[in-house]
């Protein structure tokens, strides 16, 4: 079974909204686009930088760096657009009785 953190009740992420938490050095940002969550690591591949930190364009389902403006499938943690060429780790999110929750293992 995997191992999961609570992010909040799902009354504090408003659609539109994120939400950063960690999880010992580990930090997930975690999006709601619509009612629908997305959790991505909160690292830019380019320079290690903070990432869920930036702008996100919910009608295209990206992430976009605030140091280099690099863009980020929110679905994937593929980047779309240079100076990152690198992946990063997207979690699987669940709503457990009313709670958000982030598989992380």
């Amino acid at each position: 079974m995997p191992a999961e953190l609570t992010v909040c009740p799902v009354d504090e992420l408003p659609p539109g909204e994120v939400k950063i938490v960690r999880a010992g050095e580990l930090a997930i940002g975690v999006f709601n686009v619509g009612g629908e969550y997305f959790a991505i690591e909160d690292r830019c591949s380019h320079d290690d930088g903070p990432l869920a930190e930036g702008d996100f364009d919910p009608e295209r389902l990206v992430v976009i760096c605030p140091r280099h403006g690099s863009e980020f499938d929110l679905r994937s943690g593929r980047p779309l657009s240079l100076p990152a060429y690198l992946p990063v780790d997207t979690y699987e999110v669940v709503v457990e009785d009313g709670l958000i929750k982030v598989r992380v293992a």
